[in-house]
């Protein structure tokens, strides 16, 4: 299924994550009985987040011409012989006046119909409110037939579908790289005889006069000249200078003068001896590594519970958290210290005040999973009467779209089969992950 942005100003954005399918038409009919079918309607209209009777009711009245989306077969028909492309232009207009948002061009928008009897969009991008020109028939058309309310339910498995699309795209996107790689090959074999002959003569050398560079440049001639990435050896330098400077970049200013690497190493001396044990630096009877580790969690702690004293908004926390030092999971680890340390009873309620916070902490990709491994670490230093309500805190996330049931799956998973599969964690949890697994296969089945 071929797949194209979804708006035409975004059509070159090879990043652009909001796609829909391309749409076909069929000419149906003859004479005075001639119909336009638009075939794939419907998942247009899914994609769009919309109702396929609105698309085709806009048809009509921008051709003036009768039009009929049929619920049961799901069938899309206008009156008349037109072209996908003109079709394709007047599904542009609609994208614009009523499908997009009129604040910042984003196209997850929902239709609202205000106790006035306007219609609006809502943004759940930045919640931006567009008012629709009233002006256009479509309008009458909308108000008489309201969008239905969707739960949550349905929010998630349009997000599935979402998914799907994209990785139908995305599938498609390969067979036609390989396409192209075969076709390379075929161009390659088609060289004449006494290139090949020459070819074969190169390749006849002694092993003295093979060269793993030499193999290489080969091996690129043959796919094409292409530098892929898959044939490019990685390494990481392990000197002791550059470990300092990794070191240096993870630890705070504080920290890293802490840290001291020895750049000279002894030469052996001549003569049998007996090894010496190297023993590191402690720090009131820690390791120096350890040492550091605390010191850098007890600053995030610190800094973080004076982001939030300050009671600055939670769309300014993901730049302040970016602004941290640390790996991410040290961070989400300060997180749930700074915001729940010491709650008892009551911890879910706590974890729904903070729930925007977190939100805005998890917008990158893969910082679902640091989070519930945030959530583990937590659990582990917590009272009982706060992990008896872990389940409650994750159904808040899960509820307000923070953590998706693919995430919690698959930690519940690692977590059972890890080496903290003891904890008291996974039994609380147990319950919320076999309704979010009934839910879905319940989901499937309709």
């Amino acid at each position: 299924m071929a797949l194209q942005n979804i708006g035409a100003g975004n059509k070159d954005d090879a990043f652009y994550r909001y796609k829909m399918p391309r749409m076909i038409t069929k000419i149906e009919g003859r004479g005075n009985g001639i119909k336009t079918n638009v075939v794939n309607m419907v998942d247009i209209a899914k994609a769009l987040g919309r109702s396929a009777a609105y698309t085709t009711k806009y048809f009509g009245c921008e051709l003036g011409a009768q039009s009929k989306f049929d619920e049961k077969s799901g069938a899309s028909h206008v009156n008349g012989a037109h072209d996908t492309a003109k079709l394709a232009g007047l599904l542009e207009n609609f994208i614009k006046k009523y499908v997009q948002c009129y604040g910042c061009g984003n196209p997850e928008t929902e239709i609202i119909i205000t106790k006035t009897q306007m219609v609006t969009l809502k943004c759940a991008a930045c919640g931006h409110l567009s008012d629709v020109d009233m002006r256009d028939k479509l309008t009458t058309f909308i108000i008489k037939n309201p969008p239905e309310k969707k739960g949550a339910k349905d929010k998630k498995a349009m997000r599935r579908a979402e998914k799907e699309r994209l990785k139908a795209g995305e599938a498609l996107d390969e067979e036609q790289k390989k396409l192209k790689k075969e076709a390379v090959k075929q161009k390659g074999s088609t060289k004449d005889g006494s290139s090949k002959a020459s070819s074969k003569k190169k390749v006849n050398v002694s092993d003295e006069d093979k060269s793993p560079a030499g193999s290489q440049a080969d091996e690129m001639e043959a796919v094409g000249g292409k530098d892929d990435d898959d044939d490019v050896q990685w390494q990481t330098d392990t000197s002791a200078e550059a470990a300092r400077l990794r070191i240096q970049e993870q630890l705070s200013a504080v920290t890293a003068g802490m840290v001291m690497l020895d750049t000279t190493e002894e030469k052996p001396k001549s003569g049998k001896s007996s090894p010496v044990r190297e023993e590191k630096p402690k720090v009131n009877g820690q390791s120096n590594g350890a040492a550091n580790a605390s010191t850098l969690h007890e600053k995030l702690v610190l800094e973080i519970k004076d982001y939030l004293k300050k009671g600055s908004s939670a769309s300014k926390f993901k730049p302040f958290l970016d602004t941290l030092s640390g790996s991410s999971q040290q961070v989400f680890d300060a997180i749930f210290e700074a915001m729940f340390d010491g709650a008892g009873k009551g911890f879910s309620k706590e974890v729904t005040k903070k729930k925007n916070y977190l939100a805005a902490a998890t917008r990158d990709e893969g910082s679902q999973l640091v989070l519930l491994n945030a959530f583990e670490a937590f659990c582990g230093k917590a009272s009982a009467e706060a992990v008896k309500e872990v389940a409650l805190a994750l159904k808040v996330l899960y509820d307000s779209d923070v953590l998706e049931e693919e995430f919690i799956v698959e930690w519940y998973e690692k977590g059972l089969n890890g080496n903290n599969k003891d904890s008291l964690i996974w039994k609380n949890v147990k319950p919320f992950v076999e309704w979010l697994q009934s839910a879905e296969s319940e989901t499937e089945d309709e």
